[in-house]
């Protein structure tokens, strides 16, 4: 019996203990310090500053995958900074809104990605260094039945490591 009520106290403190983040499956946060860089903001060598100046997102209109003239221009950056920071690889992340099916949004989302990706590609950034996935509806930025949340959730995503097994 001691056995027993060891191993359900155990069991329950390690279930504590796996919930005592709550937060962190939310958004698309990144470690951004590694490969070198500060992790500061203001230094271009890092992946905040890539972030927070250059811009690690671009949004899609409805049921769309090609990439508005604002989208190109946050991706020129994307592309120089990727190619002045070799160090660094980049995986694209698709997203859809809350509207359709799970299978159409994670297609969506990966026409997205693989969009950034060529575009990204074209620029001259080494298709190598890029990988893509689909989050389709999944991991949504904001949750709410209106337009204005949609239009945040419609976004393919470069999510900046220093290895793709991060």
């Amino acid at each position: 019996m001691k056995i027993l009520t060891r191993a359900i106290l155990l069991t329950s403190a390690l279930a504590l203990a796996a919930c005592s983040s709550p937060d962190r499956f939310r958004g698309d946060e990144v470690n951004l310090g590694g490969a070198g860089g500060s992790g500061s903001a203001s230094d271009p060598t890092s992946p905040l500053y890539f972030q927070e100046t250059v811009g690690d997102r671009v949004l899609f209109a409805v049921d769309q995958s090609n990439l508005s003239y604002e989208a190109q221009s946050t991706l020129d950056g994307q592309a120089q900074w990727l190619m002045a920071n070799a160090d660094y690889n980049a995986i694209i992340e698709g997203h859809a809104d809350e509207q359709g099916t799970r299978e159409y949004n994670l297609a969506l989302g990966a026409r997205r990605a693989n969009a950034v990706q060529e575009y990204l590609v074209q620029q001259g950034v080494a298709a190598s260094r890029l990988k893509v996935v689909s989050y389709g509806k999944e991991r949504p930025i904001e949750i709410c039945s209106q337009e204005a949340c949609y239009a945040k959730n419609r976004r393919a995503v470069t999510v900046i490591s220093a290895d793709y097994n991060s």
